[in-house]
């Protein structure tokens, strides 16, 4: 085998579904690009060591440091390119994992057979997929919010649920929800005859024979179901059948609009019926007149599927309600699960008991053989998803933090709480950095940069007093500060809305106020009637809502990426005999609290720098709808503006722009709309 594997250049692991480059396969992906080391990952340690001994300024080295790391980024990403090309050639097949309609790779569910519209796989493999079949390569997704499905359902106090088929994983939903798997009676005595498998030793012999059995069962006048595990098998069936025209209907992940009318046909006298493991599900398959008298509904399996479950399921298409019915499975030694998991003892069988072509085993030993291989393949995608949890447990303790704050910045009621903990946190970590540091210079410009605050702590109160000592005075600058600059800005904003609903009345409920720190702007939508009747403090508490959802939002997208790439490159720790979730633990820590400190800076630094516009003609928007959503909201009797709104929503762009009322602007004057007529010729004219 050494032999044998010196001559690879990637190696495929299908029971783990990887693909790793050899040496030799990056010698030649390297020879053939115009750099000798394109591909060539560096050794960033002794690069590091390196750069440490050269005789050169601190500065210089903390670029050349920087410039190795952005190398080592740029090479790890190709090479995670070329890998993921490489898996959507080699183990990503086109009418198994994917189906192309409209010009587009959709997935199919490996367990239903449908289509999974709007999904795509993840870390650039939907892009490669795209480029294999030459299809357009749609942007790379960016994660907005995630969550297992375990720790989704593990989210509610009280769990229940019924499936025909969860005796096979028991052991899982005690395991991840303490839920006990109990098997309720059948209503009516189960009269279905569940035959033995029939091995044969090629895919070719087994399909063969399933077109003979078909064709016999037929002549017989019972319905057939046949059922496969991909798309790719049922329309092989399908072709196999029209060679010797015998009527049949076809239900797969490009069929799956007609899925009912093709269900509602399956039991009737004679009627063929190839489907994937779609077929049927939460709709009963009605038997014809006299079909119960000679055997029911006879269901053929074209493959053992990796997962039990998907086996009984296809099994409990027949034999409903004490109907009649018969099942049976075919295999070969050339399907994905004999190959990988169950074939060694078997073929070794059917070698011995001198086994020729078309020969077939039908045998209980067998059977349960093939049962063992699909427990393999349980056990492994079960540790698959007990490991994926064990990830997101970690995620999930994060995510609890983020969104109990995002529900505050929402509800609105203890935003001020949480302001105060952001500005205490921000100063703390000011006066701790500049504690250790000793650097008067650099903190103070911290304070400026960050707080805008010009702080009265000198160099000796650095030196004589505690780092809580040093937050306690900070932050009692910063928040006297923000209480002042609050109140001016809405004393600034309070005559201008007066005058906005003294001009309109109360034709408005909200309108859009710019919020800048000089360098980004966040539009604020206020409420008018609220923002006069508390004397602008309803004002400042939206512009507060607003801004801390924005930096939220922000970061926490860029965090989600941030995990993302972390999952990936701690797998690599098992060459060093090391735990990779244990180290994603510690480096999710270090990552989440330099997120938190990120939105405290954000938030503190553009609400202490933020402020309204200044112009020489003060200018709010109005959150004003187009003429036809102020005919709806009339026509309703009067919702809000927000409601009216989503009516009139599918506008033109042209038509949804907010009309901007002004203050004191003479009739001669240019209209500040920009069109370039004068104030009285265009929005004068409502006023008039």
């Amino acid at each position: 085998m050494p032999t044998c594997d010196a001559e690879l250049y990637f190696v495929i692991d299908e029971k783990q579904n990887q693909i790793d480059l050899t040496e030799k396969g990056i010698e030649l992906i390297t020879s053939s690009g115009e750099q000798s080391d394109f591909f060539l990952m560096p050794d960033v340690g002794a690069l590091i060591a390196e750069v440490e001994n050269e005789p050169i300024s601190h500065e210089e080295k903390l670029v050349k440091k920087d410039a190795i790391l952005v190398d080592f980024n740029i090479k790890s990403e190709r090479l995670h390119t070329v890998n993921q090309l490489l898996k959507a050639y080699c183990l990503f097949d086109k009418d198994i994992e994917y189906v192309i309609i409209d010009g587009k790779v959709k997935i199919v569910d490996e367990q239903t057979g449908r289509i999974m519209e709007g999904r795509r796989y993840s870390d650039g493999l939907h892009q490669a997929i795209e480029a294999k079949e030459n299809v357009n390569i749609e942007a790379a997704t960016q994660t907005f919010a995630t969550i297992t499905l375990q720790n989704f359902f593990r989210m509610y106090h009280k769990l229940c649920g019924m499936t025909g088929t969860a005796e096979t994983e028991a052991a899982e939903f005690w395991e991840i929800y303490k839920l006990d798997t109990v098997v309720v009676p059948t209503n009516r005595p189960t009269q279905r005859i569940d035959k033995e498998d029939l091995i044969y030793k090629t895919k070719r012999e087994k399909y063969t024979a399933i077109i003979e059995e078909v064709i016999k069962l037929k002549e017989e006048g019972r319905p057939i179901l046949v059922g496969t595990t991909n798309v790719e098998v049922s329309e092989l069936l399908s072709k196999m059948l029209n060679m010797r025209k015998i009527p049949h209907n076809v239900l797969n992940a490009k069929q799956h609009q007609r899925e009912a009318e093709i269900v509602a046909q399956a039991g009737l006298s004679g009627q063929i019926t190839i489907a994937t493991n779609m077929a049927g599900r939460g709709t009963d398959i009605k038997l014809g007149q006299g079909i119960k008298d000679i055997g029911g509904l006879a269901i053929i399996g074209s493959e053992r599927h990796d997962s039990r479950r998907v086996d009984r399921q296809l099994r409990g298409r027949a034999g409903r309600q004490g109907d009649t019915g018969s099942t049976q499975f075919y295999a070969s030694l050339e399907d994905d699960l004999m190959r990988l998991f169950g074939s060694d003892r078997i073929a070794g069988m059917m070698d011995k008991m001198g086994y020729k072509d078309g020969e077939v085993i039908q045998h209980s030993l067998v059977t349960k053989s093939i049962e063992r291989a699909q427990k393999k393949v349980e056990e492994n995608h079960f540790g698959t998803r007990k490991r994926l949890l064990e990830y997101d447990d970690v995620m999930n303790a994060q995510r609890e933090v983020i969104y109990k704050r995002r529900q505050h910045a929402l509800i609105g009621e203890r935003i001020s709480f949480d302001l105060i903990n952001m500005f205490y946190d921000l100063s703390y970590e000011i006066a701790n950095d500049g504690k250790i540091s000793q650097d008067i210079e650099a903190f103070k410009l911290d304070c400026i940069r960050f707080l805008s605050v010009d702080t009265s702590i000198t160099s000796e109160d650095l030196k004589l007093k505690k780092a809580d000592d040093l937050a306690a005075t900070l932050y009692l600058e910063v928040f006297e500060k923000y209480q002042r600059k609050s109140d001016a800005i809405a004393k600034e904003a309070l005559p201008i809305i007066q005058n906005v609903v003294t001009i309109n009345g109360n034709k408005f409920q909200n309108m859009v106020i710019p919020f800048t720190d000089g360098n980004r702007e966040i539009q604020i939508f206020a409420n008018i009637d609220k923002s006069l009747q508390t004397q602008g403090k309803e004002l400042i508490k939206t512009i507060e809502q607003n801004i801390i959802l924005s930096f939220i939002d922000n970061h926490w997208k860029d965090h989600l990426r941030q995990m993302d790439e972390l999952k990936h490159s701690v797998q690599m720790a098992v060459h060093e005999q090391k735990d990779p979730l244990l180290i994603f633990k510690f480096e999710a820590f270090e990552l989440f609290k330099q997120m938190l400190s990120s939105i405290n800076k954000d938030v503190t630094s553009f609400l202490m720098k933020g402020a309204l516009p200044t112009q020489e003609i003060n200018q709010f928007q109005q959150a004003r709808l187009p003429k036809k959503a102020e005919k709806v909201k009339e026509s309703r009797g009067g919702e809000n503006i927000e409601d009216a709104y989503e009516g009139a929503h599918t506008e033109t762009q042209e038509k949804q722009q907010p009309i901007r009322a002004e203050v004191k602007v003479g009739r001669n004057d240019a209209c500040p709309c920009g069109s370039g007529k004068k104030f009285k010729h265009c929005h004068g004219k409502e006023l008039a």
